[in-house]
């Protein structure tokens, strides 16, 4: 993959792991495709609207992400894989899931059309 693509990828995925972007309604807009769904670390299904909408609660996520590869599945489409540690510090409990995202390029943006979490140790 192109370097410039890598980067900005890198950077979209990030964002969704730092508070003052997860839970920016206008940025989840625009990264989000508007088919986008997901199926979280708990097996819960979440669609684009649920999504955006999640209310703000306090964690810290390992960044960079580790792991993270990101693998070309044709000229604007791309998997990006990883292992999220996320750490809530109001119950003291770090959650491990491996990641999947499928990305697009649409009309010339990234924009995320799937996402899933699956639990690890």
């Amino acid at each position: 993959m192109d370097p410039e693509d890598v980067a900005r990828l890198t950077a979209l995925e990030e964002s969704l792991w730092r508070p003052a972007t997860r839970f920016d309604h206008v940025h989840l807009a625009r990264v989000y495709a508007d088919d986008f769904d997901e199926f979280g670390r708990s097996g819960r299904h979440w669609s684009r609207e649920a999504s955006i909408a999640t209310e703000p609660e306090a964690f810290e996520t390992l960044l960079p992400l580790p792991l993270l590869r990101i693998r070309g599945l044709g000229p604007d489409a791309a998997l990006v894989t990883y292992r999220s540690e996320t750490t809530y510090p109001d119950s003291g409990v770090t959650l491990v899931a491996n990641r999947s995202s499928v990305w697009q390029r649409i009309d010339g943006e990234w924009r995320l059309r799937f996402h899933q979490g699956t639990p690890t140790h």
